[in-house]
């Protein structure tokens, strides 16, 4: 069964045309990871938010993908552009 998966992140707002390009570069790769089933990003410049709503096959493809970013050095450069480091919530999908 897929799970959604939400990361909420506080923007550093001072870095945001950097986050943009760095998003546009990077999100590519991670559509293209074997189990990713979609990544949207969606903001609240009020509130400095950042959400990045993702879809994923299982928790572990997704943990596996967190894995891959963050031993080739992506996650680190992405929670530079974060006030704090981002919230990590899983949901499982219910046929109501």
């Amino acid at each position: 069964m897929s799970v959604r998966v939400t990361l909420n992140c506080q923007i550093n707002t001072n870095k945001i045309d950097t986050l943009i390009t760095f998003l546009q570069q990077n999100l590519p790769n991670a559509r293209q990871f074997p189990g990713n089933i979609r990544v949207n990003i969606l903001f609240d410049p009020s509130r400095k938010e950042m959400l990045i709503d993702e879809d994923w096959a299982s928790i572990e493809e997704h943990k596996a993908y967190i894995k891959f970013i963050t031993e080739n050095g992506i996650m680190q450069e992405l929670v530079t552009y974060f006030l704090v480091p981002p919230i990590v919530k899983y949901f499982a999908p219910q046929d109501l």
